[in-house]
């Protein structure tokens, strides 16, 4: 199975370097001053990460090979978007919607989103989400699209706060794939979670308390 990934990784990453252009040059989310796209981070799924993922599945009596394995696995290849502000999620999904509804991709399920907070629970399910939470307090909003229904590419997109990403790069590190052992540290990322929540809400409410005409342009490179 990981010969057959191993043998289309180039296409994998091909089809993922074109999604993530989208999230780069999209007039709606990328115009000046302040896209509302702060940056995407574009990784491809390693050898050691992939056995480590077959070896859970198998764990769990879910049989993955060289037959299903795309349908099974839709992360071999993945992008990040990273933004400010929750509520620019929508315009974000918009944007994705767009591709989907000119069927320039396929949407493979409908979008996740993982989240512990009740309040953005609501908001994503308005959006025509799916909600699940993790024990973790793990958040991000996952689509999976592919260049057409059978095609066996497939790309994760990972929406998330900038926020949420360093709570997610700290997790990452201590907590997955094999949860810490360690009860301190486990309740420590269970308190940054929560201040994580705290902070992308404050910086919504700073920038709603900003008159949008107020906000000085940021310096040109004009000369």
């Amino acid at each position: 199975m990981i010969d057959r990934f191993n043998s289309m990784r180039h296409e994998f990453e091909l089809f993922m370097d074109a999604v993530g252009g989208l999230f780069q040059k999209h007039p709606t989310i990328t115009k000046d001053p302040f896209p509302i796209v702060h940056s995407i981070r574009k990784r491809i799924k390693s050898e050691n990460h992939l056995r480590n993922k077959l070896q859970r599945k198998a764990d769990k009596g879910e049989l993955v090979d060289a037959e299903n394995c795309f349908d099974q696995i839709t992360d071999f290849a993945g992008i990040r978007v990273l933004h400010l502000k929750q509520e620019d999620f929508k315009t974000i999904k918009d944007v994705i919607d767009e591709r989907v509804t000119n069927r320039d991709w396929h949407l493979f399920e409908t979008p996740i989103a993982y989240t512990w907070d009740p309040e953005y629970e609501r908001y994503f399910l308005e959006l025509g989400c799916r909600c699940r939470r993790k024990d973790s307090f793990y958040t991000s909003v996952h689509f999976v699209v592919k260049p057409r229904p059978d095609s066996p590419l497939s790309c994760e997109i990972q929406v998330r706060t900038l926020f949420e990403e360093i709570w997610g790069e700290i997790d990452h590190q201590l907590n997955y794939p094999n949860s810490t052992t360690i009860r301190s540290c486990a309740e420590q990322l269970h308190v940054l979670a929560k201040v994580v929540g705290a902070g992308s809400r404050l910086v919504t409410s700073i920038f709603n308390s900003v008159d949008a005409n107020s906000v000085p342009a940021r310096p040109g490179n004009d000369s």
